[in-house]
């Protein structure tokens, strides 16, 4: 018998991410080890010529400050971010599909000065020499301990989806902390720097072919077919 599918993320991308495995016939279980909520900040009166943003939270929790930057054009880490600017009215001048610094390191080179929108952790990035950055930190994540009853269910083993380093970072650390065994889980990275973080010794490590969901699942759901 295959092992669960395990979705770690928070909402709202877990229950997207949970309907999409639904559509690609895998029975997923939702188990949020971590809750996002937003921070005060004050939107810059300085000028800027766009804005950076390299994850879906840093707009869904901007709050009122977001309306005061919506004539900036949005740089989108990838396609979600991008859907979550134009619903907020703004204009999205590039769209990513292999994380921030790839977005930054496309722009031509032309003097850019740009506000990015983060979470408190987020990634370093070496801007281009032509480019300037300023952060504004929108949104917080704080991460949970497994309980005994999810760790309890996850002590035979499970199939991971991990969409973020840090909750594959927790993720490592909490299996440890629980006498988990890493060999019986199947972990699947949305990205490279995501499966760093998850460190070594697991059943198996795979990162998926694309950045987005469909990516994921479809690695996910090949492994599914082989082990039933």
């Amino acid at each position: 018998m295959s092992k669960p599918v395990v979705v770690l993320r928070p909402e709202p991308g877990q229950t997207a991410t949970l309907v999409a495995a639904f559509q690609h016939g895998i029975k997923a279980r939702g188990m949020p080890l971590c809750v996002v909520s937003p921070v005060p900040w004050d939107a810059p009166s300085q000028p800027y010529d766009g804005v950076l943003v390299g994850s879906a939270n840093a707009l869904r929790h901007a709050g009122d400050e977001l309306e005061k930057i919506t004539h900036l054009p949005v740089l989108a880490v990838g396609e979600v971010t991008a859907r979550l600017a134009l619903d907020a009215g703004m204009e999205v001048e590039e769209t990513g599909s292999g994380g921030l610094q790839s977005v930054l390191d496309g722009l031509p080179p032309i003097k850019r000065n740009l506000l990015r929108l983060a979470g408190e952790t987020h990634l370093n990035l070496t801007p281009p020499p032509h480019v300037t950055i300023d952060t504004v930190i929108t949104y917080r994540t704080d991460y949970r301990p497994l309980t005994k009853a999810q760790s309890d269910f996850l002590a035979g083993g499970a199939t991971i989806l991990l969409h973020s380093g840090e909750m594959a970072a927790h993720f490592a650390d909490q299996c440890d902390a629980n006498a988990l065994d890493r060999k019986t889980f199947d972990l699947f990275a949305m990205a490279p720097r995501i499966a760093e973080r998850a460190g070594g010794g697991w059943g198996s490590l795979t990162v998926a072919d694309g950045t987005s969901d469909a990516a994921l699942l479809a690695a996910a759901q090949a492994l599914c077919e082989k082990q039933s």
